[in-house]
């Protein structure tokens, strides 16, 4: 049977998505292209032989968009014969990018390909972007209301039962295992610190950790998104409140997310590079895992959050494995009622998913975590002498891709 391997895997740390941002001044493309060219010196990879370089972006507009993927090749001077291409699947895209990749390879198509993501959200935040279900869009949006992503979480949250107590007690702990990473250098393998033009260290460390948190600080904020209920999103009066009652006339939303138990707003990328097994022994490449299976799912995109029970399932099935067969688990924290769900539906050991925090903790480049996300796992699994990790997360439109690596 065909086989996918994964060579290696790096990534950027994760600065503040704020003009303030430690990397903010960086081009995008300029912050993937630092990523291509460390994993082409890591490896000892001869950039001739790459077949194609798959980038996750999600907002590809301003400085991310025309093809942020093929100007990130051109600016690591790897050569033009190199193509590259920017994909989008909302949060889900770096690890799109990285089945998409695989998939590739699995087919006999190509040989070696770069798989990642790049996302720049002190750009982004800037950026006037109409909303997916505005007024340009009536009839999809009355067929199929997707509200904002905040309210959903409050609504999954209000659904299911759970409680602010435990929003807070999972920030925490995110908390406090990202802080647990960052001083045991848990990530430092992978890490590459980003540069500026002249070749001056700008970060080579998480930016956006907040160690000092404490559950009493967690239980003074406010929620944070119970002012978008009644928010106009068009120029006819419409509100996010109105997309909801379409689908959930009778429910009553307990607003319990706050800025800490969603997922933080940063800038980052990741890359891996993945290649045949016969690509790799006939040029001396050694890999670290392989890739099981891959997997996508789409939801309900009302609710929208909860696509990653499903596509871990499936992904399982794919891969011909059940859940005891899984070592280590990464699911995005785009907002704490997403990995709680996770694990109380999948019946988890906490100690076993997100060991090193998450998104709560540490950010979420959007188009750049899955293959952030894939490239910890990775690591971890190594650091503890495990096998097999498996990777998911939400994305918008009710969307999860969901891949299972086993280390070599």
């Amino acid at each position: 049977m065909n086989e996918v391997w994964i060579i290696d895997a790096v990534r950027s740390p994760r600065g503040l998505g704020k003009a303030e941002g430690a990397i903010a001044g960086v081009h995008p493309q300029r912050l993937l292209s630092q990523l291509l060219i460390a994993l082409a010196d890591r490896t000892g990879l001869d950039p001739k032989d790459i077949d194609d370089v798959v980038t996750g972006v999600n907002t590809q507009q301003g400085k991310q968009g025309l093809n942020l993927g093929r100007m990130a090749v051109l600016d690591a001077g790897f050569p033009a014969t190199v193509p590259g291409f920017s994909l989008d699947r909302f949060c889900g895209s770096g690890l799109t990018a990285v089945n998409l990749a695989a998939m590739g390879i699995l087919s006999g198509a190509q040989d070696v390909v770069i798989a990642g993501g790049v996302e720049m959200m002190s750009h982004t935040r800037t950026l006037s972007r109409e909303f997916m279900m505005d007024s340009g869009n009536l009839a999809l949006r009355k067929k199929i209301p997707q509200p904002h992503q905040g309210l959903c979480a409050d609504l999954i949250a209000t659904l299911e039962g759970f409680q602010r107590e435990e929003l807070d007690a999972l920030a925490l702990t995110s908390q406090q295992r990202a802080d647990r990473a960052v001083r045991e250098g848990r990530f430092v393998k992978s890490l590459v610190a980003i540069k500026d033009e002249d070749g001056t260290v700008l970060l080579d460390r998480e930016q956006y950790p907040r160690p000092q948190t404490t559950a009493e600080a967690l239980a003074k904020l406010k929620p944070a998104f119970e002012a978008f209920y009644d928010r106009e999103i068009d120029s006819e009066g419409n509100t996010f409140g109105a997309l909801l009652r379409q689908a959930y006339p009778d429910t009553q939303i307990r607003y319990m997310h706050t800025a800490a138990t969603s997922s933080g707003v940063v800038d980052g990328a990741g890359a891996l590079l993945l290649a045949s097994p016969e690509y790799a022994r006939g040029h001396g490449l050694k890999p670290r895992a392989r890739v099981r299976g891959v997997a996508t799912v789409g939801d309900d995109p009302t609710l929208m959050l909860n696509g990653p029970v499903p596509a871990a399932k499936k992904v399982l099935e794919k891969a011909g494995m059940s859940i005891s067969d899984v070592d280590l688990f990464e699911i995005n924290e785009a907002f704490a009622a997403v990995p709680l769900k996770f694990m109380r539906d999948l019946d988890l050991d906490p100690e076993t998913v997100n060991v090193n925090g998450g998104a709560m903790a540490l950010g979420h480049p959007i188009g750049a975590t899955g293959a952030i996300l894939t490239g910890t796992l990775l690591d971890e699994l190594e650091r503890q002498d495990k096998s097999v990790g498996l990777v998911t997360m939400c994305a918008a439109g009710g969307l999860a891709p969901a891949a299972i690596i086993e280390r070599i």
